[in-house]
């Protein structure tokens, strides 16, 4: 199993490490256990081991003297200083001290936060090591070439952004190969792995659950044999014409077995995004469209509904979320309800399956980076219900409600936005702090 847990390096100033500095590292051992792995200390200045983050476990009024020491540590600068897993209330004149002084630190307030914090270090040194294995071949250029041609995750630049800035490497390949192994595949070997666990298939056709399947195997072969993939992506809607199937079902079964994260579309941006919350929230987690109520008919047409739904409250402040026909692939992890169904979009195969599934009722957050990689909107609302639209592209879409639409319409990324059950922008910025990315907050 992979090391899950952030290394640390304790720091002690030049006038030593006297006892209260041990009891200290043994208290937050304890707390951190499942959290941290807390490597030797390291005097001031002296060099640092392999590790993602230096921590303080005192601090002195040596600091005010060793500025200049302090600067030069090229990795986060986490105080936790009190007995509780935080930093203590007299360390405030001293981090607004170095603050001023251009010195960054982290010091959280509660133990959650160190714990969180702490969790987005594992994550961010997992991407590090990350594999991103992307399923195209001529992106943009299959079905609504026109809409597909727009996305930024498909430019180089972006590639190389996603590279630089957290060390992901995105590794293509062939959606049209990947397509007619699944295929090859026999209908005996597929039929052994629906026995496996089961399937709320609705009324789906064996057919189509068959061609599902086939395709997971394919998928879950070439994810064993490629090395260190922690997210996976297909150009199943553009380049749908290679596949007699969709991926949902695969996506679901793959972060079942193996918590890996999904790209639909094969959107990069939306995978690094999911990818860096999950890991460090741990908390449910899908990307769908958003269809805000002030976008009007540029967003029913799109989804062939007549109009939004009903809502108490301002419209202005609503948005309609919805992905291939339904709210979009939420694994049954996370769901309250969920089952197999057949396509809805014409641009699927007939045989093609797709999720209907949903989230629970309640505080929801919406995020997603910007294509700069150092901005994320990020906005706190209320999952307030489900709309159904019979014989339109979203027979069950989720209805948010949000503090400021208008202002979301101004700040928004993507069409593709990340979906977390609960309200977690104050944590998603100390996420930020970890990666390096601030945080719009709508």
């Amino acid at each position: 199993m992979p090391d899950t847990k952030a290394r640390l390096t304790p720091i002690y100033f030049k006038s030593g490490a006297a006892d209260d500095f041990r009891q200290q590292i043994q208290t937050l051992q304890q707390l951190l256990t499942d959290d941290a792995t807390f490597l030797e200390p390291v005097k001031l200045g002296d060099p640092l081991p392999e590790c993602e983050a230096v921590i303080f476990p005192q601090l002195l009024g040596d600091a005010f003297q060793q500025v200049e020491l302090l600067r030069a540590i090229e990795k986060p600068r986490l105080i936790i200083t009190s007995e509780f897993g935080t930093m203590s209330m007299w360390d405030w004149e001293l981090i607004d001290y170095l603050r001023n002084e251009g010195v960054a630190t982290i010091a959280p307030y509660q133990l959650e936060q160190t714990r969180l914090v702490c969790r987005a270090l594992a994550t961010r040194r997992s991407l590090c090591e990350a594999t991103f294995l992307v399923f195209q071949d001529d992106p943009g250029e299959g079905a609504q070439a026109a809409i597909f041609k727009r996305f930024y995750w498909w430019e180089t630049e972006c590639t190389e952004r996603l590279k630089q800035k957290f060390g992901v490497n995105v590794r293509q390949s062939s959606y049209r190969e990947l397509a007619a192994r699944a295929m090859a595949i026999s209908d005996e070997q597929a039929d052994a792995a629906g026995r496996s666990r089961q399937i709320a298939s609705g009324s789906l056709p064996q057919l189509a659950i068959r061609s599902a399947l086939k395709l997971y195997l394919a998928l879950k072969e070439q994810v064993d044999a490629t090395p260190n993939v922690s997210a996976v992506g297909i150009n199943c809607l553009n380049e749908s014409h290679f596949s007699d199937t969709t991926p949902c079902l695969a996506w679901d079964w793959l972060f079942e077995e193996r918590h890996l994260i999904w790209g639909c579309e094969a959107d990069t941006v939306a995978m690094v995004t999911k990818a860096i919350l999950y890991g460090a929230l741990r908390a449910p987690v899908m990307m769908t469209n958003l269809y805000p109520f002030l976008m009007g008919e540029a967003a029913l047409k799109h989804e062939r509904i007549d109009a939004f739904p009903q809502v108490s409250g301002n419209p202005d402040n609503h948005v309609l979320v919805a992905h291939c026909g339904y709210m979009g692939v939420i694994p049954r992890a996370f769901s309250t309800r969920w089952s197999l169904e057949p396509k809805v979009l014409a641009i699927v195969n007939d045989n093609a399956a797709v999720i209907d599934a949903d989230l629970p009722i309640g505080q929801i957050t919406l995020a997603k980076l910007h294509a700069s990689m150092d901005r994320m909107t990020v906005s706190e609302g209320t999952l307030k219900g489900y709309a159904k639209f019979p014989g339109s592209d979203c027979l069950n879409g989720g209805i948010i409600e949000i503090a400021d639409g208008p202002r979301l319409m101004r700040n928004l990324a993507s069409h593709h936005y990340i979906l977390l059950v609960g309200h977690h922008a104050e944590a998603i910025r100390w996420i930020g702090s970890i990666f390096g990315f601030e945080v719009d907050r709508i």
